[in-house]
């Protein structure tokens, strides 16, 4: 892990819709994923694989899911990057989840 919630709550960013520096508060969902986007202004995609159960053939298929998350200039989190996103009130009409933490890159 490249920074610690320690070393985030030292250092503050200025974004009001930040879960450790900011007024935004967290509830539901937690994700963890890979960003693969990270060209828009504080917001990265994260894409979620998951498995999904077929009961005709008994078997497990692959499934995966791009979520938009809001990315707070304190965690700035970069294309490549494993991150936990959160869900969080809608922020706009895409996002509606935040990331929390930031790990090591894939």
């Amino acid at each position: 892990m490249s920074q610690s919630a320690k070393e985030l709550k030292t250092e503050s960013c200025g974004d009001k819709d930040c879960p450790v520096h900011g007024t935004l508060s967290t509830r539901g969902t937690v994700l963890s994923g890979v960003v693969v986007s990270d060209k828009m202004n504080k917001t990265v995609v994260v894409q979620i694989d998951y498995l999904h159960y077929f009961p005709k053939y008994n078997r497990y298929g692959k499934r995966r899911s791009k979520i938009h998350a809001h990315n707070p200039p304190c965690i700035h989190a970069a294309k490549g990057d494993l991150v936990k996103i959160m869900e969080c009130r809608p922020l706009s009409k895409t996002v509606s989840y935040v990331v929390v933490e930031k790990k090591a890159g894939v």
